[in-house]
């Protein structure tokens, strides 16, 4: 296992920065690689991506490219490029810092950070500024909204329509990027949020219990996390549902997750369509629901991604001990596994009605690597119908899209040089988006492996 913690500064002065500027060269020519642009279109084959100053400046075929001045050739033949990742849903102010050049050297170049507490805001943005990047950027919620008594300390704690309103406007004022309610936040509460929030075009999201995913799409809630509020929403009654989010956040995830296999297919296509219309996105993170299903083996304690995490992290998940808070037994187990696939038939049918799906991985709670768990994410998305081709996109512009920044997600001129270099090829296995042999953040070209060898 590996020992102690990184800091940003170790992380700058161990990188090999691959497209380190010689005297008087501020571009760098990726050339020869196929290029799959994120834009669901076919793949481009022996291309040139012509980067400078942060940005893709051109992006063309081979045939006929002249090395402008200033530019340093970099030979990527026989290699695919695709956009850097986006983790849609992840939790990296508890773990800093060790968990940001897992990050980058696992291709996940932008996260989308959906609750560490109201202060967090500054201690995510507040970084050392150097050669290189030393992590992802991020867009981040600050403290999640969730009613009273809230299931997290740390979270904001509302108590009327005026109190939810104050909530947004403090957010606000801190410079969130987005707002996330929680579980404890009925329909009432949530329209009040999405009306403030809409004041400051702010997109909401949730993690819902005690409303619906159809009645959350009603009140104008931008993204659903976890497909939480969906069995709610499908269930003939859905009362003991309700009732058991009211007890507190064990037993309504409990009952959320033991949910999925008792409903039926037609109800949950119906939600799925409803959903899809009314243009909510989707951060499904089936790698979360695949793992709490796969807590009781013990061949989950042997997973070799295991090894990119500290051994002090390790002993703070304290996996048997979130178990006994939980309640959880052998029976709860089986009963999440039999969930799972009624949660990929759901995912199947959004996406077919023309749903937008974005990657999220819920990393760095309980055995959720950061950086590997968006690799899992895309396999787990295929494995429930999605083509390679859909999940590349659902962890690359779909999130971008779900972030609301035009400049990510894609590889085209003008936007953010955020890629990776690929040796194998994800389009023919999912998995091959694993082999990376470069990644470029922010123009900085990374040696991937040099950025393990720093930790």
């Amino acid at each position: 296992m590996i020992r102690g913690s990184l800091s940003g500064g170790l992380v700058l002065t161990s990188l090999l920065l691959l497209g380190c500027k010689t005297a008087g060269n501020d571009g760098i020519a990726l050339v020869g690689a196929t290029l799959i642009d994120g834009t669901g279109g076919p793949a481009l084959t022996n291309s040139v991506v012509l980067v400078r100053r942060g940005r893709i400046e051109s992006v063309g075929e081979r045939s006929g490219f002249q090395l402008p001045r200033n530019t340093r050739e970099v030979d990527v033949a026989g290699r695919w490029i695709i956009p850097g990742l986006i983790d849609a849903h992840a939790h990296l102010a508890p773990s800093l810092p060790w968990a940001r050049p897992r990050y980058l050297a696992w291709g996940v170049t932008t996260l989308r950070d959906v609750h560490g507490g109201f202060g967090s805001l500054s201690v995510l943005r507040n970084r050392p500024v150097g050669a290189g990047p030393d992590g992802p950027r991020i867009y981040a919620a600050g403290a999640m909204i969730d009613g009273l008594p809230t299931t997290y300390p740390d979270a904001i704690g509302v108590n009327g329509e005026n109190d939810a309103r104050r909530a947004v406007d403090r957010l606000v004022t801190a410079g969130t990027d987005l707002i996330k309610v929680y579980t404890r936040i009925d329909a009432p509460l949530l329209r009040a949020i999405v009306d403030e929030a809409k004041a400051f075009n702010l997109g909401v999201t949730g993690h819902l219990g005690l409303t619906d995913a159809l009645a959350a799409a009603k009140a104008g809630i931008a993204s659903i996390e976890h497909m939480s509020g969906v069995p709610e929403a499908a269930s003939k009654s859905p009362s003991s549902l309700i009732a058991a989010h009211y007890r507190g956040f064990y037993p309504g995830w409990t009952a959320f997750q033991r949910s999925w296999a008792a409903l039926d297919s037609a109800d949950l296509t119906r939600v799925a369509q409803r959903l899809a219309e009314a243009k909510v996105i989707v951060i499904p993170t089936l790698v979360l629901h695949e793992t709490l299903s796969r807590l009781s083996d013990p061949g989950l304690m042997r997973d070799p991604a295991l090894q990119d995490v500290p051994e002090q992290q390790l002993r703070e998940w304290d996996v048997p001990g979130m178990i006994e808070r939980a309640g959880w037994t052998e029976v709860d187990f089986e009963a999440f596994r039999r969930s799972r696939p009624m949660q990929d038939l759901f995912l199947r049918a959004f996406a077919g009605a023309g749903g937008r799906i974005a990657a999220g991985t819920d990393a760095s709670n309980q055995m959720l690597v950061p950086g590997y768990s968006e690799h899992r994410e895309m396999e787990l998305l295929v494995r429930a119908g999605l083509t390679p081709r859909e999940a590349l996109r659902a962890a690359t512009r779909n999130a971008a899209v779900l972030l609301g920044v035009d400049s990510l997600g894609l590889v085209a001129p003008g936007k953010v040089a955020d890629l990776l270099v690929l040796s194998r090829d994800p389009l023919s296995d999912i998995r091959n988006t694993r082999a990376i042999h470069a990644v470029m953040a922010r123009g900085h070209l990374l040696d991937a492996d040099s950025i393990r060898a720093a930790w």
